[in-house]
């Protein structure tokens, strides 16, 4: 049987995992493993950001904003979390114990129900137009000028291979790893040595100089970008050659989300500025509840491991976690026991630096078909996420004499989760 039967994108053909029974009753432990040379490390270091992208649409229903009891419900109960008075889905008893250290957006209204342009709208923070996205953003702005990683990292089984940079420049678009597999051609060819390896750069440089006399920077610029990132991986390849520790496949999971996440804490520990990590198979047009069930119970205990282990290695006050879709699902349940695309209405998590913890912005009314209160879009929560890193996003980008606002001029930030 196959997953989003109402859509025909391959991006939503993914065939069903076996079902996970009991996933939402897990017991609530916090797992925490030692790492005191971690947090000494990590002190004083620069700003960077986790995002966790649940690729499809996650239902506001079945995790931040649920409404049990009422028409559009579902089967699933509200369960009471670490912060007095706030309740999610029962689908999320981890995370629940972990959102003293998170808050809640529930009163989003992208006014498109579209994957691409909901997509788009949630990384630019703009309804149309080449602009950077949020990753790119953090590449230009707070990656260390002589940092060993690539800007803007993005760990995915699958997907879309987005140009992310816009007008910042090929060296801050994303770098996309296909899961936990290390890049191919990452060691050097056989029989070719470091001093042969150094003299080949040579080389290329000169004829780089060469070719570009006259020309736009831009057309040598991508094919550089390319080498030196290729340099600094092949320098860092033990990232994918080191098995992954015991007790952390157990805590976060033997599943390729698990060793997803595990990997972007290992980046995140060594200085990476923006790790992207998408959880594929939330678009359930059909069977919505057992799929959630499914999802939720993979990525619930995994995100509050890695929540632990950032805050206990004294990372989150530095970084930057999102917890996003490109939209909602709908209240309204179809024939097939599913939920639709739904931008009207839907929420996210977020924390870390910069954002008041355990706060909830706006809300749904009763039957979760409609913002009630402080009605926000993509382009709030842009402001709001550099904001709380620390950049001005009402200034401008200055790229080759122009002066392009880095946030949308119609749109502010949501000051009250601004800590």
């Amino acid at each position: 049987m196959r997953r989003n039967q109402g859509c025909n994108p391959l991006d939503h053909q993914v065939a069903r995992r076996q079902f996970l029974a009991g996933a939402a009753g897990g017991a609530i432990s916090l797992g925490l493993s030692g790492a005191p040379a971690i947090a000494e490390q990590v002190q004083g270091q620069h700003k960077r950001i986790l995002q966790v992208y649940l690729q499809g649409g996650v239902s506001q229903l079945e995790s931040w904003d649920p409404k049990p009891g009422t028409e559009f419900g579902g089967p699933f109960r509200a369960i009471p979390t670490s912060v007095p008075g706030m309740h999610i889905s029962e689908l999320l008893p981890y995370t629940a114990q972990r959102m003293h250290l998170l808050s809640i957006v529930r009163s989003i209204n992208l006014k498109t129900n579209d994957h691409s342009q909901g997509r788009l709208f949630m990384e630019k923070g703009r309804r149309a137009g080449e602009y950077p996205y949020i990753g790119s953003i953090a590449s230009k702005y707070l990656a260390p000028e002589n940092s060993e990683l690539p800007g803007y990292i993005h760990i995915s089984t699958r997907g879309l291979n987005d140009s992310t940079s816009a007008f910042l420049g090929a060296q801050h678009g994303q770098l996309k790893f296909e899961g936990v597999k290390p890049p191919k051609n990452l060691g050097l060819p056989k029989g070719l040595d470091q001093t042969a390896a150094a003299r080949r750069i040579q080389l290329r440089q000169q004829f780089n100089k060469q070719f570009g006399r006259g020309r736009p920077k831009s057309m040598t610029e991508s094919f550089d970008v390319s080498f030196q990132q290729a340099a600094k991986l092949m320098a860092r390849k033990t990232f994918f050659e080191k098995t992954p520790d015991g007790k952390d496949l157990e805590r976060y999971g033997k599943h390729d989300f698990g060793r997803n996440c595990l990997l972007a804490r290992t980046l995140l520990e060594n200085n990476a500025t923006c790790v992207k990590v998408t959880h594929h198979g939330y678009d359930s047009h059909a069977e919505n509840f057992n799929f959630h069930l499914e999802q939720l119970g993979e990525f619930d205990k995994t995100f509050a491991m890695l929540i632990d282990d950032l805050h206990e290695r004294g990372m989150l006050e530095s970084t930057l976690v999102m917890v996003y879709s490109e939209f909602g699902r709908t209240p309204k349940i179809n024939v097939r026991y599913g939920r639709d695309h739904w931008g009207t209405a839907w929420s996210i998590a977020l924390g870390g630096c910069g954002i008041q913890p355990g706060a909830i912005i706006g809300k749904t009314n009763e039957k979760g078909t409609a913002v009630a209160d402080r009605e926000v879009d993509a382009g709030h929560l842009f402001h709001t996420y550099l904001q709380a890193l620390g950049i001005d996003s009402t200034n401008d980008h200055e790229i080759a004499g122009r002066s392009i606002p880095i946030g949308d001029p119609t749109a502010d930030a949501i000051k009250e989760l601004l800590g």
